[in-house]
């Protein structure tokens, strides 16, 4: 159940009290299907409103303008991304840690959900070129900055070798997400499977170490 359907459950009388953060994460998740279904300049926000259960006050005093809501709807995503990033590959050995991380992203890159977005942005960043600034800082430039943030711990840990952490961070989430998500987004593919995912993942990993693991690392050094 998420949690707009929560709050839509929830019985009648005084409501808890919810903190602002509280508030914005269920703004941001009714915004994402807001736009998902209506595009951005279709988008309602009294529609939005009312799924997220606030005012249109409350809603206004914390994401003032409809570009605000869209970022507001990419970062809350992102910050879920991040946060299963890092209880995942938390104490885990470098290959595990490494799988667990592309597993993530490609759950994030490779949703229905994300693809959608992604197909609003190109479609109406002519009219508003502030959904592609939004998404291209908050969604691909924030993780990429994972992506390489982890590389580079690995480095200095002595596990691999990179020239170039950020250009490897690339490499790799392209190579987790790119044609299968191309492939979906324009109709010549479905939305793949949480085990295709798995199984996407493990193979990048294979192929990534086989470059750039130190013959004398192994791939079970010690913990992520």
């Amino acid at each position: 159940m998420s949690d707009i359907e929560a709050v839509s459950k929830r019985s009648r009388g005084r409501p808890p009290t919810r903190t602002d953060d509280e508030t914005r994460h269920l703004i941001a998740e009714a915004a994402r299907h807001e736009f998902m279904a209506h595009g951005y300049a279709g988008a309602c926000i009294d529609d939005v409103a009312k799924a997220a259960g606030v005012s249109k006050k409350t809603l206004y005093r914390l994401i003032p303008a409809k570009a605000d809501l869209f970022k507001a709807s990419v970062t809350d995503r992102i910050a879920r991304f991040k946060l299963a990033v890092d209880e995942e590959t938390s104490g885990r050995n470098f290959a595990n840690a490494l799988e667990r991380l592309l597993t993530e992203y490609g759950n994030l890159t490779l949703s229905a959900e994300t693809i959608a977005i992604q197909k609003l942005v190109i479609a109406e960043s002519g009219r508003f070129p502030e959904l592609a600034a939004s998404f291209y800082t908050e969604a691909i430039v924030a993780t990429r900055e994972v992506f390489e943030a982890f590389l580079s711990r690995q480095c200095v840990r002595g596990l691999i070798d990179l020239d170039d952490p950020g250009a490897a961070a690339g490499m790799l989430r392209g190579m987790m997400a790119m044609e299968p998500q191309r492939a979906a987004m324009i109709g010549r593919a479905g939305v793949p499977s949480a085990a295709e995912i798995a199984e996407r993942a493990r193979t990048c990993v294979r192929l990534f170490l086989r470059g750039c693991l130190r013959s004398s690392a192994g791939v079970r050094a010690g913990g992520a």
